[in-house]
């Protein structure tokens, strides 16, 4: 599917463009590029040749990127991530039925071998702390506010899974898939088909990202749920 980058713009001034990342797109550039070339940066330095991206998102998940249009704007991005002043909310729809009101896992992390996937590690891991509210419970499932204070590789997923509380379809870290039949009463599948899962990749979505201009007025960007995201919570609204 090819991108066109204006479609994915949310905001842009002269010093930002924030975009609606689609799932299943690279961030950067990757050491394998799929047969599409595409990655967000690409498309971002066809459209403003100075773009440099200020933090990233796994290729799965889908939501809030900045791109900072020049060096100074970069870096005002930069320093604010590395001081942790930067809020960023992310939307996950769980395994199971959780109230999470302000919980706070406070874990180290350390890469496993390949570096693909992560695990905690209290000995030689990397400090990570992530904040869970519930949203809202369904019937099998749980919407959850993640609230990551550190920025490490798939925080928000293993410290899910350490609140026996993995990702929908995310299953690197213990998360299942959800079908209609599990939400759905007297649900009939037709003969001979076989019934796929309601979102068909890791159930994750960078819903907002707070921070300040170089003015120094401090702004909230919010993306949209794309299509996959918007039709589970739907469905699961729908049957709860």
């Amino acid at each position: 599917m090819k991108l066109t980058f204006t479609d994915l713009i949310v905001f842009e001034n002269e010093d930002y463009i924030l975009v609606n990342k689609p799932p299943r797109v690279a961030s950067l550039d990757e050491r394998t590029p799929d047969r599409s070339g595409q990655s967000i940066v690409r498309l971002a330095k066809a459209y403003h040749a100075d773009a440099q991206l200020g933090h990233r998102l796994d290729k799965e998940t889908s939501g809030i990127l900045a791109i900072a249009k020049n060096p100074e704007a970069y870096r005002h991005l930069a320093m604010q991530f590395e001081h942790r002043e930067v809020t960023k909310r992310y939307h996950a729809i769980t395994n199971g039925v959780h109230n999470f009101d302000g919980i706070s896992v406070y874990l180290p992390i350390s890469p496993v071998k390949d570096g693909t996937a992560v695990r905690i590690d209290r000995e030689n891991g990397k400090v990570a702390e992530t904040i869970f509210n519930t949203l809202q419970a369904y019937k099998t499932t749980t919407l959850v506010e993640c609230m990551p204070i550190t920025g490490r590789m798939h925080q928000i997923r293993v410290h899910l899974m350490c609140l026996k509380a993995p990702i929908v379809n995310d299953a690197t870290y213990g998360g299942k898939p959800v079908f209609l039949s599990d939400v759905k009463r007297k649900f009939n599948l037709k003969q001979e088909t076989e019934e796929l899962p309601l979102i068909q990749r890791v159930a994750l979505h960078a819903y907002s990202l707070t921070f300040k201009l170089l003015d120094g007025k401090e702004q909230t960007f919010v993306a949209p749920y794309p299509k996959d995201f918007g039709v589970l919570v739907k469905q699961l609204e729908k049957f709860a």
